[in-house]
């Protein structure tokens, strides 16, 4: 017995609706793998401890927001996490950079490296002493 196009149009749709479903779940879900990761957690807790960072932010509240994935600045391996964290405050927002490595004596991730860099062009470093400048960054500045 042949199927009638209806049916077909409709299995059509159904397949389309619960397969862009299931990729949205799996993005929302790495997502939040990255953000609980270590590496993350990590940079979050220097920015959170940063006086000047947290001013110029407005902060607190601190909000972390969604990392892209397809953003060619993040990157993870066994040994190695570079990610850009966008986070904003009630003044103003921007991206933290930030760069880490795992020590695998001790199991654990160490951050290298942290800078926020807010929507004004003002570059933070926040495990330095809190330098702020005003030079336009460049890739090389992250390591990227």
């Amino acid at each position: 017995m042949p199927a009638s196009l209806k049916s077909l149009q409709q299995m059509a749709i159904f397949v389309t609706v619960v397969t862009g479903g299931g990729c949205s779940v799996m993005y929302y879900l790495m997502q939040k793998n990255f953000s609980r990761s270590d590496y993350c957690r990590l940079a979050l807790e220097r920015l959170e401890a940063h006086p000047p960072a947290m001013e110029s932010l407005g902060a607190p509240p601190l909000r972390a927001h969604n990392i892209r994935l397809t953003d060619r600045h993040n990157r993870v391996d066994p040994a190695r996490a570079q990610i850009k964290i966008p986070v904003s405050g009630t003044k103003s927002a921007g991206y933290l950079y930030t760069s880490s490595t795992r020590d695998v004596r001790l199991n654990r991730w160490c951050l290298q490296e942290a800078v926020l860099l807010l929507r004004d062009g003002r570059r933070i470093d926040v495990l330095g002493a809190g330098a702020e400048t005003l030079d336009p960054p460049s890739p090389q500045d992250f390591g990227f």
